[in-house]
């Protein structure tokens, strides 16, 4: 579409290839799945007790004798306020398991693990189980991330995070399982306890022969890609490893195949902070397993200016931080996603403010131009009617609509500046004027803003913000930045500039490109006032990469009496990236429109106009 005559089309026509996958294509007879749910799911115990947690969950169809069930595998944690309500530590869960034939209704079955690997650390946790069966060894494996090894396997004493990955073996979805070896040792980055996140194994495919490929790794140092090589016990890795992400960035890899292509799907953002948390899904894809990884717009995930294609962002409901993915598809031929996210309205569990709970949720994936998205754009649901297609001859009632298009209406000239002449139009004001009146000049068709230490504290030594009044209800303000930072490298962290919506240092939005570590990113935050004990006061989310000149645009729309935020960004202003969005009733009345350049001095943000339009839908 032309620029300036739409935002962005969300969705293009949805595709409608079946691929090749771990359960076929439905029969001709098959029976239509009438079930309803709601997010989360509530999986119970054998009394009856709800599950309220079951985070970065993987999913896999049982086989053999076994092949009726679906199983759910999670990180270790307290299953719900039962677990926490009571002084003293919460109660654990080593790897809980679940089972259920529609992949709606869920029953708790128990612990994986009895007790920890020999080469844990007494302060280890067990992370993110992934299990994989071997058709050779009628046998299934599971991957887990140990958090802390003890001395002799990572060769640096005294380190509390320098974790590796191990493997249990059973002859059943839900054991007895046996202790393996290492598979993956702790992942030396620098000197002294500098280990990288060797966590969140994924093995790819649901069954294997007797070798596959392991991705592991995240933050700290990327996720890497390996050959693996099955015994009737263990697990060994094989070949040379290659790095598939850049640090700083993803976690949480879950790779499928279809259509010629393997997917990666990588999680990014703030997992647990609560109704403010920012993580959420992306992918990339590949002619191979190992990649390069590329998202829709061309950009390798490996890159500083860091790809990925959003496949899960906040919608502006109750559920926020949706991530560490599952992905596999039904009977049906129709493609789901087992994912965590948190209930902003109860985040944590009872007793324990700041220890963040996150359910289980269910959601169909559609596949839009050969990229995978969340009930097509629409993200995370409440509920929905459409079961999977659980057991064979089977489909589901699941029926994609597009998310709606926001369309440009009007220009609001009054609000809209292209920063011709030599200073800058009487509408704006500053918050905080700069105490140097030469860190920022117009000229040549630019406004050029010298990034200023510090952040929007509320303090007389807080970042300046230029402001001008937002137009009533519903509108859409656009910038175009450049920021220079170095495109690559280090180290000029949480350097930024770009827009905000504000109404006081204590409620505003930001949409900036920031240089973070290694990479360079774009990310739409949320600041509130002080919410009490264990509540965060900022959270961010991530968009599409940014360029030498980025595009950024916030949408506001006011809908049933709530102001929802929505996030765009674009690399050339005219192919845009549609990201998240924020529900924020609370900027108040002076609500105000502007730019900020901050998070360090030393270098500059130059924008080249403010646009500002109605919403035409």
């Amino acid at each position: 579409m032309r620029r300036g005559t739409r935002l962005v089309v969300a969705l293009s026509l949805l595709s409608t290839m079946l691929t090749l996958g771990a359960v076929g294509s439905p029969s001709a007879g098959a029976a239509e799945v009438r079930g309803r749910y709601a997010n989360a799911l509530k999986p119970k115990t054998s009394t009856g007790a709800r599950v309220e947690s079951c985070s970065d969950p993987s999913v896999l169809r049982g086989r053999g004798k076994y092949a009726r069930y679906w199983y759910m595998y999670c990180t270790s944690d307290p299953l719900s306020d039962r677990d926490t309500a009571r002084t003293g530590s919460p109660t654990f869960r080593r790897l809980p398991m679940m089972r259920s034939r529609d992949l709606v209704h869920w029953k708790y079955v128990g612990s994986a693990l009895p007790g920890k690997p020999s080469w844990a650390s007494a302060s280890a946790q067990l992370w993110a189980p992934d299990v994989v069966y071997s058709s050779t060894y009628k046998r299934y494996y599971m991957t887990y991330a140990v958090t802390d090894t003890i001395d002799r396997v990572s060769g640096q004493p005294g380190c509390a995070k320098d974790p590796a990955i191990g493997v249990a073996t059973s002859a059943t979805p839900t054991g007895p399982w046996r202790m393996g070896s290492i598979v993956v040792r702790p992942k030396r980055l620098g000197p002294g306890c500098s280990f990288g996140s060797t966590i969140d194994p994924d093995v790819l495919g649901e069954s294997i022969g007797r070798t596959g490929v392991l991705y592991a790794g995240g933050f700290r140092g990327g996720i890497f890609a390996q050959r693996v090589a099955l015994a009737k016990y263990s697990m060994r890795l094989t070949g040379s490893s290659r790095q598939v992400t850049i640090g700083r960035r993803y976690e949480a890899a879950d790779v499928v195949s279809r259509g010629g292509y393997y997917y990666l799907f990588v999680s990014s953002g703030s997992c647990c902070t609560g109704p403010l948390s920012g993580y959420g899904v992306f992918a990339g894809r590949s002619a191979s397993p190992f990649g390069p990884f590329l998202d829709r717009e061309g950009n390798p995930l490996t890159a500083a200016r860091v790809g990925g294609t959003p496949v899960l962002a906040p919608n502006g409901n109750r559920w926020v931080g949706g991530g560490h993915n599952t992905v596999f598809k039904d009977f049906g031929g129709q493609w789901w996603t087992v994912y965590h996210a948190i209930d902003k309205f109860k985040p944590f569990f009872a007793n324990r403010p700041g220890f963040t709970k996150r359910p289980p949720m269910l959601d169909p994936i559609d596949w839009v131009d050969g990229w995978p998205t969340v009930r097509s754009g629409h993200g995370a649901s409440v509920e929905w009617g459409g079961s999977p297609a659980a057991q064979p001859k089977q489909r589901s009632r699941y029926r994609p609509a597009p998310v709606p298009v926001d369309v440009l209406g009007a220009p609001v000239a009054a609000a809209s500046d292209e920063f011709d002449g030599t200073a800058l139009d009487p509408r704006w004001s500053w918050v905080r004027p700069p105490v140097d009146p030469a860190t920022y000049s117009v000229s040549g068709g630019t406004l050029n803003f010298a990034t200023q230490a510090g952040g929007l504290t509320g303090r007389a030594d807080g970042a300046s913000v230029l402001t001008e009044a937002a137009p009533a209800g519903s509108y859409v303000v656009e910038t175009a930045v450049r920021l220079n930072v170095p495109a690559t490298g280090c180290c000029q962290d949480y350097v930024q500039g770009g827009l905000v919506v504000y109404g006081s240092d204590d409620r505003f939005l930001k949409l900036t490109h920031v240089s973070a570590g290694q990479t360079r990113i774009t990310e739409f935050g949320k600041e509130v006032p002080n919410g009490g004990k264990g509540y965060p006061r900022y959270g961010g989310f991530t968009v599409g990469p940014p360029s030498d000149l980025t595009w950024l645009r916030i949408v506001k729309r006011v809908s049933g009496g709530h102001s929802l935020f929505t996030a765009y960004t674009s690399q050339d202003g005219t192919r845009w990236v549609r990201g998240g969005t924020w529900a924020y009733d609370e900027l108040g009345a002076g609500e105000r429109i502007g730019l900020v350049s901050l998070g360090g001095a030393g270098f500059v943000s130059t924008f080249e106009h403010v646009h500002v339009w109605s919403l035409g839908n």
